[in-house]
């Protein structure tokens, strides 16, 4: 018997259909620099507008809450879930994002699953004006089984050489402002579905606590804060992506030395879903706050005077803190209980 591509799984015809329904509303992202439109080798974007251009770069995994994703059958929000992520780590340097590439790995392609993540990883590149510029959908039979499969995004940025926003002017005394997530974002979902479980009856199951299903409240979309930042970054000193390492891994990120972040958890509401998870599966304070963002999507600090500014600016971020020097090994202290990565200091 003939062997082809197609009978060991691989099934090129239905994945170049699938690709072109991605390809159209990658088209809608273009912006003028990119030169090479979609469908090329390799992606072409000329640098124009820029003095002294210093290009930033993230890359990152939506994680195992696709495992909710396929559970649900809910696949329209996990591509802005990607994009949001990964323009938020770039715009902690101040930079603008100005394209972005997937890379999608499946056991088996499903055009109308492939359709739903092209389009929303193109309508989250499109609210921040960054081109979805191209990307890689890959078929691995045996190394995907049934449901699976992976979603990675690649985001480029650029920021003038001399406002590159690095921490570097924080001083003691600076305050700390939050901007509020709305649930865990894309970390912490293997604990999650530990907790909660992965199945769909366990994921449509409604809880008093959330007013909605589980499911729903833990598929919320990853909030990007670029447009709502960028407008006031010459009124801000630095900013903190609060992700995988949560709140004590990712604030210090941010700080010079010697300097660490005192926070009080009462400034700051932790959304439902986040509470409703340490209830349920019993887990420490710390941990919650090692692991998860709490309520705190970014942490953004300013100088005392520029509060006022940017809270009237910003109607839903609160004042949760203020830097200090460091004393001892902690560089985050919460409610006066001094927090390390690996351990409570």
């Amino acid at each position: 018997m003939k062997q082809t591509y197609a009978s060991a799984g691989v099934d090129i015809d239905l994945k170049s259909k699938a690709i072109s329904r991605i390809g159209k509303y990658a088209k809608a992202t273009l912006r003028p620099e990119v030169l090479s439109g979609v469908g090329f080798f390799g992606g072409l974007y000329e640098m124009k507008g820029y003095k002294k251009p210093v290009i930033i770069s993230s890359v990152d995994g939506v994680g195992t809450k696709l495992k909710l994703a396929s559970a649900l059958n809910k696949f329209d929000t996990v591509g802005a879930d990607i994009v949001n992520h990964c323009v938020n780590d770039i715009f902690t340097s101040g930079a603008e994002p100005i394209f972005f590439l997937d890379y999608i790995a499946v056991g088996k392609v499903v055009p109308e699953r492939l359709e739903a993540l092209g389009k929303g990883l193109a309508k989250a590149c499109k609210e921040v004006g960054c081109a979805l510029i191209g990307g890689e959908t890959a078929e691995m039979p045996g190394v995907y089984q049934g449901d699976d499969f992976d979603l990675v995004g690649f985001v480029v940025g650029v920021i003038e050489k001399d406002r590159i926003m690095m921490g570097q002017d924080i001083i003691a005394g600076d305050a700390i402002l939050a901007m509020p997530s709305n649930g865990l974002h894309t970390n912490g979902y293997s604990l999650a579905r530990k907790v909660f479980g992965e199945t769909a009856s366990a994921l449509n199951k409604r809880y008093t606590e959330l007013g909605t299903t589980v499911g729903k409240a833990l598929m919320a979309t990853h909030t990007c804060y670029y447009n709502q930042l960028k407008p006031l970054l010459k009124d801000i000193k630095g900013l903190a992506h609060i992700t995988g390492g949560g709140i004590v891994g990712n604030i210090p990120r941010s700080l010079p030395k010697g300097l660490a972040a005192r926070l009080d958890s009462t400034k700051w509401p932790v959304p439902p879903i986040l509470k409703l998870l340490q209830k349920r599966g019993n887990v420490d304070t710390a941990e919650m706050y090692r692991v998860f963002n709490m309520g705190i999507g970014m942490a953004v600090v300013c100088a005392p005077e520029k509060v006022n500014k940017l809270t009237r600016a910003l109607p839903e971020a609160k004042v949760v803190g203020e830097v200090v020097k460091q004393k001892g090994e902690a560089r985050v202290i919460i409610d006066g209980k001094g927090y390390r990565q690996d351990k409570v200091a």
